[in-house]
């Protein structure tokens, strides 16, 4: 998971806008669609989250776990990355 930590650590200096900039950077979203979905800095570590665990380097059902360890915690941020694809 450090591609994306890196991201956030070097960024904690920065305003919640610019880490939204890095974070559009590398996913579909646009700066306006990242701070919608992910308005504030809090909102943007639980995408970074997912992100992470989506790109992790092991095989779906390791994907599953981490996934299912942290449901809890993003639960809303899925939500809201599905509403963004689907609608």
């Amino acid at each position: 998971m450090g591609r994306f930590r890196k991201i956030l650590e070097d960024s904690a200096d920065k305003t919640d806008s610019q880490l939204s900039s890095q974070i559009s950077g590398f996913t579909r979203l646009k700066d306006t669609e990242l701070k919608s979905l992910a308005p504030t800095r809090a909102d943007q570590e639980k995408l970074l989250t997912l992100l992470e665990i989506v790109n992790e380097n092991t095989d779906e059902m390791q994907k599953v776990k981490l996934l299912k360890d942290n449901i809890n915690t993003l639960a809303p941020m899925v939500l809201g990355v599905i509403k963004k694809v689907v609608l």
